[in-house]
């Protein structure tokens, strides 16, 4: 999901091309159905070499999202701020001469909330934030505003597959702990070293296979008449867990 009143709208096919071009962050490309002259096959070749999400939907569609009605049948949803890359992670955990310390999100989709995740993502010291590209919110300018500056130092990565992210990270030398009303009371874990921190969506929480990727569960705690925390709450108290086991 994105949350496209947030994002910059871009349309207009020299703009859309411009925009690939430049090395924007181009979230979703609308195409509109059967339009496949030489133009619009350029845009969507860029966009599958971008791995950009694709919708081919009917004129009436664009007309709605459309804010200068001269969409010339393509409209892209353009991230305010560029992603960066795992090795941006990994290098900015290098130059701090630390272990790796990464949030993972599977599925957040308020903009509120992943704005407030990166914030406190870089007040914890984590080294970066990687996001899926399905079915969660991406950078948008209500992330942007939420994060109160910290995207300008917190790499967010965006993958196609968390699973397989995470196995490619463990090669690496990264451990997982997911939060989970079930696992383990959280200062029962060790959770120094190379760390990866999963957040599961809002009211889901983590996917199945994203859990069984894991190496850890960890439960915070509580001790009120409801059982559970915001994602944002969630992610903060653990990673500041997460903080106090690194300075002991």
């Amino acid at each position: 999901m994105i949350n496209e009143e947030n994002s910059t709208v871009i349309e207009g096919r020299n703009a859309v091309r411009e925009a690939f071009t430049s090395g924007r962050d181009v979230e979703k490309l609308f195409v509109q159905d059967g339009l496949s002259d030489g133009p619009v096959k350029s845009i969507v070749r860029e966009a599958k070499k971008h791995d950009t999400i694709i919708k081919f939907v009917k004129k009436d569609r664009l007309d709605q999202l459309s804010q200068t009605g001269a969409h010339q049948g393509v409209i892209a949803y353009v991230a305010a701020y560029n992603y960066g890359t795992m090795e941006d992670i990994f290098a900015l955990a290098e130059k701090k001469g630390e272990a790796p310390f990464i949030l993972l999100l599977d599925g957040i989709e308020d903009p509120h909330n992943l704005g407030a995740i990166i914030r406190t993502a870089n007040l914890a010291g984590a080294h970066g934030v990687i996001v899926p590209k399905n079915r969660a919110v991406g950078l948008t300018a209500t992330v942007a505003k939420t994060s109160a500056g910290a995207l300008n130092y917190t790499p967010v990565v965006k993958v196609t597959n968390l699973v397989r992210t995470m196995e490619e990270l463990k090669k690496r030398g990264m451990w997982f702990v997911c939060a989970d009303m079930d696992g383990e009371v959280m200062y029962k874990l060790s959770l120094t070293g190379p760390m990866g921190l999963v957040i599961g969506n809002e009211g889901s929480g983590v996917s199945r296979l994203v859990k069984e990727a894991c190496d850890m569960t960890a439960a915070i705690p509580m001790k009120g008449d409801i059982d559970s925390l915001n994602a944002s709450v969630a992610a903060g108290v653990l990673a500041f867990e997460i903080v106090r086991q690194r300075m002991s």
